[in-house]
């Protein structure tokens, strides 16, 4: 037994930098050898970064995942629900609809995790006279969002916390205790408060992000601790935590490559035991790939010939068409510059890339050119570096293997680029700027660190550099309150965007449709139709545009506009289900406006004979058009409508009302008396209220 144990000392004591032990750090960076305190430290300032979100409501893709999703709703009863379908069935519910996205999406773990904490901790929402808030059914709304924010930023703590334990795991062994502390601790604040993470922490759908990145950390951290240990459990662990990073976001799998470069650069494992410790990793992945495929099936699927899921697309005359390969590449590096741009200068922030915020991209533009080069040169650096196991080669590999699942490159993602995109590759960027600090406090120092003290210059960089990223952060936080405040903040920066051009004429309607000022109400609704007109400048197919134009118009009563935007709709979809319904209700509304406001019967009659076509069974329809042929003393025409109102509602009181009135005008009293009877012993107060 004492000889089995051998190889695990021996190998220790090689990886043990022989040096002299160094003096512990005295006064400020004394907290820098203190794994307990720089783990509280982390997770303390994941609150203070976050604090301002916890109050807030839902946001953006939370309706895909929580507030719109009836199986996430459902709670403990839906997770069965959660795990069959693929990750949009529960919202879209329509078949087919799920698949917008090429490849589909499973990732049932943070849904789970959403459906549970709707299960416990639903309550309902309030308005401000302190009443239950109800939706249009009059059924209570619940939420769950103030322990959804709550969890994200713990999981987000617990993330940097894995992070650090990783980093000092890797870098004690080979690297003297002044790198290690310096590097792990730096690395970490810096990834902790970069504000292109506010993304997905103040979202909490993002937690898929922050499952994903935290159950791979684990997984490399207890793969390595497992390495040096030997103890089993670990190495079990690491199975199922990857599991679960893999089932929250398919990004985990580059992982598969991170672990293998991290045993290169930082162990002295040997390429058999670099594949033996990497066996559980591939194992949950295959797991996860079978599941995957038996779910949503095998192919990844074409792109969909769609702006809003595939933004490689143009218009040419009529027809949207690919992208040339030549423009799809330089819009793709013009998005990678973009991504190393924003780390490097968190300004301004948005949560919408979509076209054309992201323009179309030629190789005659310097920004395309000019990214190519800094990757050329930064892959050129990793690759000199590798042999001799430079940390900063190892963050570059590290940035470059988990940004290419995300890039376009790999396989079309469905949008230009996303911030969230970054969460993952982003600790490769804060490990090379943490190194390359302790390499200038190195320098600094007359190329030798002796002591902790010899930091300062690195530290006290770090440290402004943190510090106004996190006020970058707190102060973007507000912005993620709720769909109104994100879409109309953001379009400021995404000025370009059709989805939220569309997205920010949505919510002006949503809330200003209702508005009793009728000239603020007037205002808002033409304000959402500008926005609306320039999505559908950008996408000129653009349904949801075309729908929510109609919409605005009639709310403005600008009627004819409201028709010909559904009409457009269905002329290219004519099963089209919202535009045939909202097209019915436009020419009742119209007919009614013409009718009552404008005393233009004729009119009127025009377009409730419209309604009549497509509807023939609408009650208020029907009514309306009784009453309209009634004033034109059209009485048998109006009877006839009236009793076809009558087989529909047999105890409204204003049917029986209307047709007593009817008969009387066509000289049948005995009948007008009938109908008038029957209407009174509904409701005796009908001859009071003034009805036609």
């Amino acid at each position: 037994m004492a000889k089995k144990k051998r190889p695990a000392k021996k190998v220790a004591a090689k990886n043990t930098p022989k040096s002299k032990p160094l003096a512990a750090p005295t006064g400020f960076l004394s907290f820098l050898i203190k794994k307990r305190l720089c783990c509280l430290l982390i997770f303390l300032f994941s609150f203070v970064l976050y604090f301002n979100t916890i109050n807030h409501d839902y946001a953006q893709d939370d309706a895909i995942v929580i507030t719109g999703n009836m199986y996430t709703k459902q709670g403990l009863g839906g997770i069965d629900e959660l795990l069959k379908y693929d990750t949009f069935k529960g919202f879209f519910q329509k078949e087919g609809k799920d698949k917008l996205v090429a490849g589909g999406r499973y990732r049932p773990f943070t849904l789970i995790m959403f459906a549970i904490e709707w299960h416990f901790f639903k309550t309902p929402k309030k308005n401000p006279d302190g009443t239950l808030k109800k939706d249009g059914d009059g059924n209570t709304i619940y939420t769950t969002s103030t322990i959804g924010h709550i969890f994200n930023i713990i999981f987000y703590g617990l993330t940097g916390i894995v992070l650090y334990l990783l980093l000092l795991q890797l870098l004690l062994p080979g690297k003297s205790k002044i790198f290690a502390y310096g590097v792990a601790f730096m690395t970490t604040m810096l990834f902790m408060a970069h504000p292109i993470h506010t993304e997905v922490v103040a979202n909490i759908k993002g937690r898929d992000e922050i499952i994903a990145l935290l159950g791979s950390l684990t997984a490399a951290y207890w793969t390595i601790r497992a390495y040096y240990e030997k103890k089993p459990l670990l190495y079990y662990g690491a199975v199922l935590v990857f599991l679960m990073a893999l089932l929250s976001k398919e990004n985990t799998i580059t992982f598969l490559a991170i672990v293998p470069l991290m045993f290169y650069f930082f162990t002295k494992a040997k390429a058999s035991e670099i594949f033996k410790y990497s066996v559980p990793l591939l194992v949950a992945t295959i797991v996860f790939l079978g599941i995957r495929g038996m779910i949503l099936g095998w192919s990844l699927g074409e792109p969909p010939a769609e702006l809003m899921n595939n933004p490689f697309l143009k218009v040419e005359g009529d027809k949207w068409v690919a992208f040339t390969g030549a423009e799809k590449l330089a819009t793709i590096f013009y998005t990678l510059g973009k991504y190393i741009q924003l780390l490097i200068f968190p300004h301004p922030l948005t949560h919408d890339y979509y076209p054309r915020h992201v323009d179309i991209m030629q190789w005659s533009n310097w920004q395309p050119i000019g990214s190519l080069f800094l990757y050329l040169g930064i892959l050129f650096y990793a690759i000199k570096g590798f042999k001799k196991k430079d940390p900063i080669s190892f963050g570059i590999l590290y940035f470059l293997i988990t940004l290419s699942i995300v890039s376009n490159i790999v396989f079309a993602v469905g949008t230009n680029m996303s911030e969230r995109f970054m969460f993952m590759p982003s600790v490769g960027f804060c490990f090379v700027i943490a190194v390359l600090s302790l390499l200038f406090s190195k320098r600094m120092a007359g190329g030798k660190l002796m002591t902790f003290n010899q930091l300062n210059p690195a530290i006290a960089i770090m440290a402004i550099v943190a510090l106004l990223f996190t006020i970058k952060t707190i102060t973007r936080n507000p912005v993620w309150k709720d769909d109104f405040t994100l879409f109309t903040t953001d379009i400021k920066t995404s000025a370009n965007s059709a989805k939220l051009n569309n997205a920010v004429g949505g919510e002006l309607i949503r809330v200003y449709h209702g508005e009793e000022n009728e000239a603020l109400k007037n205002q808002k609704l033409m304000e959402a139709a500008q926005h609306l007109e320039k999505a559908l400048s950008i996408h000129p197919t653009y349904m949801n545009s075309l729908l929510q134009l109609g919409n605005c118009y009639n709310y403005l009563k600008q009627y004819e506009k409201s028709i010909s935007y559904y009409n457009k709709i269905l002329a290219r979809n004519p099963d089209h289900e919202n535009a045939k319904n909202n097209l019915v209700f436009t020419y009742r509304d119209a007919g009614k406006y013409y009718g009552e406001q404008k005393g233009d019967v004729p009119t009127a009659i025009k377009f409730l004979e419209k309604a009549y076509e497509l509807l023939p069974n609408d009650y208020e329809t029907l009514r309306l058009l009784g009453v309209a042929y009634g004033s034109l003393k059209q009485n048998d025409v109006a009877i006839d409508y009236f009793n076809r109102a009558l087989n529909i509602q047999p105890n409204s009181a204003d049917i029986l009302w209307n047709l007593s009135i009817a008969y009387f005008y066509s000289g049948d009293e005995a009948k007008a008396a009938e109908f008038r009877q029957k209407a009174l012993q509904i409701d005796p107060e009908i001859a009071n209220r003034g009805n036609k």
